[in-house]
């Protein structure tokens, strides 16, 4: 793994923001990638920049505008983005259906591009073959907060990947937690999610549940 068990950042945000993303290095703390691996697993993002860093996308509708404060703060106050509070904005989706988001970013950081190098192919996300090695209980309650929805007394999470990337993931949800999950279509093609059925939910609160923020605990209740 590529992170250190202690977060090493001796310079202000304010600071961060004046140094060149070529030379913003880590070391990244474990938690702050399991932040960065949960939310990317959920509706987050990397955006490459060649010769200037990597920088990670933060995303999510304006209902669930606390559970994204909540992030902005843990990676603000660790020094990793602008400490000013991300504002609700508007984005146009479907049918011109008018959609009130919010969204931030951190600073961009070449020590973020392994990042970018694993999680992308060809300009398509993916789920990395390494994910087995980053999936901790926080990363998992990350994905879950940042993307998952109740039903039929379980939890589907919701981004869609491909067919073999959730087998992946079911296999390190296994292996990792020992949770018993299942690969559901989405209904469009080769889109796939994750559903963790009733009788894994008991395990899964066990596991996630000291990090999940109380706005975001009725996800787990029957």
């Amino acid at each position: 793994m590529r992170e250190t068990s202690l977060l090493i950042l001796p310079l202000c945000a304010t600071s961060l923001n004046k140094i060149k993303g070529h030379k913003r290095i880590g070391p990244h703390s474990k938690d702050i990638i399991s932040i960065i691996f949960g939310s990317l697993l959920g509706e987050g993002n990397v955006e490459r920049k060649i010769g200037n860093g990597t920088r990670i996308t933060f995303f999510q509708e304006a209902m669930h505008v606390k559970y994204i404060l909540w992030l902005h703060n843990q990676l603000a106050t660790a020094g990793y983005c602008n400490p000013a509070v991300p504002k609700i904005g508007k984005r146009l989706g479907k049918k011109g259906k008018v959609h009130k988001i919010v969204t931030f970013a951190t600073w961009r950081y070449t020590s973020f591009d392994w990042i970018y190098d694993i999680w992308y192919i060809n300009g398509e996300k993916v789920v990395p073959k390494t994910i087995g090695d980053y999936l901790t209980p926080l990363a998992l309650a990350i994905w879950i907060m940042d993307s998952s929805v109740k039903g039929s007394g379980g939890l589907k999470l919701t981004n869609c990947f491909s067919y073999s990337d959730c087998l992946l993931l079911v296999q390190v949800l296994h292996k990792n937690f020992g949770l018993k999950t299942t690969i559901q279509s989405t209904g469009v093609s080769s889109q796939y999610t994750i559903y963790i059925p009733k009788k894994s939910m008991a395990e899964l609160i066990k596991i996630v549940g000291p990090f999940i923020i109380p706005e975001m605990k009725y996800k787990l209740l029957p």
